[in-house]
């Protein structure tokens, strides 16, 4: 198994265009509050909103940082999400390779990094 990386947190939240995912991947990165995201899609979502069920087509993005920054990034999201109540959920990741977990940290954390 990888290295120790309790202090790493995948987050996830999803959008209902590519573009609008992307813009807020681009903010979250260029903000070094993610080392780095995915824009997954189209993704089919089946949901229970405003009293009923629903079906549609997201964008998933997905982003890692680590914990001490996840904060700064929910706030980031919601504020720039085009949806009132978004999703956005922060999961630790057990385990990860040595490098690549120490890249995420060093990313978020020094503003001048530049791997």
């Amino acid at each position: 198994m990888g290295s120790d990386s309790t202090d790493i947190i995948q987050v996830s939240t999803a959008t209902g265009t590519e573009q609008g995912a992307l813009e807020l991947a681009r903010l979250a990165v260029k903000s070094r509050l993610a080392a780095g995201a995915q824009v997954v899609g189209p993704v089919k979502s089946v949901f229970w909103h405003a009293g009923e069920s629903g079906e549609g087509v997201e964008w998933q993005l997905i982003l890692r940082t680590t914990a001490d920054r996840y904060d700064e990034l929910e706030k980031l999201l919601i504020e720039h999400h085009p949806w009132t109540n978004p999703e956005v959920l922060g999961l630790r990741v057990a385990a990860g390779s040595g490098g690549y977990l120490d890249w995420v940290r060093r990313t978020v954390q020094d503003s001048e990094h530049e791997d």
